[in-house]
């Protein structure tokens, strides 16, 4: 068999494996909707108004559930503009160079018109070698998705998607939803729950369908909140989970608050300046994922304040048919900077922890 071949039938395999996790959960979800919709409220709730309180309160919460899942899904994770990608004049004249300080000119003289301020550990130019670019504040290479993802925050198997900056809003409101769907099952569930321990149901197949989807719920309950809590604190100190574990480098040094403008900046530049949208899965996070306004005072004297270049008016900047609302810049960082928050903030600036200025040199990160 050709290589080729033999390389289609392995990436085939993968794209089968990766799904076999989203298959799990909408098996999980299905199953709830019958146990609770049919064998708990149509079979086993006596009450009408019980009955219909609880069905309506349950597909409200199903459908959000639902919808901010699909949205995690199937939006495709963004990647950097063309103006992070090298040229070919700068491919040929990056492999003619040895990898030294001159190859890392080559970097710096591309990168000193971009709205870049993080560099690797080392203090140079973040670059990937796969993807031949760049990479923007906050960008890193997914090795399972094989592409440099703007402000990557994971790559979960649970929805076979990167979480990134196009869709970090969704599934955060998907934990939100979900662990609000287990919550509202365990509650409205035990009662009828305890009756089955106390022979107070008729012996029919509802009785161990009531008691599964309470002991599932309770369970997935527990994993959820644990998960969304990580998350909501990662929200309000303006982190991702990578940066988490390992703090951004800027020209002075690793500060794993670079980027913290406090509470309220922090929650609107992911669930955006209006709050009609804040608990709809629909795109309304702040900036373009290329630049992020930072915190710190003394910032790159070699970088622009601003960015050079933006995205056209009308023209989004996701790739391939997902239309989100492209917000400028600068539009979105004078916000972010200048407007009075609408509530309380953390109360000054965070305490940073910062470590010695590096040594400017030459290496090209290809991080996973």
């Amino acid at each position: 068999m050709a290589p080729s071949g033999s390389r289609s039938i392995k990436r085939s395999c993968q794209t089968v494996l990766y799904w076999i996790p989203v298959l799990f959960i909408n098996l999980i979800v299905a199953w709830s909707y019958y146990a609770y919709v049919v064998q708990l409220c149509i079979e086993s709730i006596n009450n009408v108004g019980e009955k219909i309180v609880y069905l309506l309160a349950y597909h409200v919460i199903f459908i959000l559930f639902t919808w901010a899942y699909w949205q995690t899904i199937f939006t495709k994770p963004m990647n950097p503009l063309k103006e992070f990608h090298l040229s070919h004049s700068d491919k040929e004249m990056l492999e003619r160079e040895d990898r030294g300080e001159s190859q890392q000119e080559v970097l710096r003289r591309m990168a000193k018109d971009l709205p870049i301020y993080t560099r690797t550990m080392s203090g140079a130019i973040r670059f990937c070698d796969r993807c031949q670019l760049v990479k923007p504040d906050r960008c890193h290479h997914c090795s399972v998705c094989d592409k440099c993802i703007l402000k990557m925050d994971h790559h979960c198997p649970w929805v076979n998607n990167c979480v990134g900056f196009s869709n970090y809003k969704f599934f955060m409101l998907f934990l939100a939803y979900s662990l609000l769907y287990c919550l509202f099952i365990t509650a409205t569930d035990l009662q009828y729950f305890i009756k089955f321990w106390t022979n107070g149901l008729p012996d029919t197949q509802a009785k161990f369908h009531i008691m599964f989807l309470f002991f599932a719920a309770s369970m997935f309950s527990v994993s959820l909140a644990s998960l969304f809590v990580y998350h909501c604190w990662l929200v309000f100190k303006n982190r991702s989970t990578l940066e988490a574990v390992r703090a951004p480098a800027f020209r002075h040094g690793a500060d794993k608050n670079g980027f913290s403008l406090g509470l309220s900046k922090n929650f609107r530049q992911v669930f955006g300046d209006e709050m009609r949208y804040w608990l709809l899965p629909v795109f309304s996070s702040l900036g373009d994922g290329c630049s992020f306004p930072t915190c710190l005072v003394n910032q790159d004297p070699e970088q622009p304040t601003s960015p050079g270049h933006q995205p056209p008016p009308n023209k989004p900047v996701v790739g391939e048919g997902h239309q989100f609302p492209a917000k400028p810049l600068r539009e979105s960082q004078s916000r972010l900077l200048n407007r009075a928050p609408s509530w309380t903030e953390n109360g000054g600036a965070e305490n940073k922890e910062r470590q010695g200025t590096s040594n400017p040199a030459m290496v090209i990160e290809n991080e996973t």
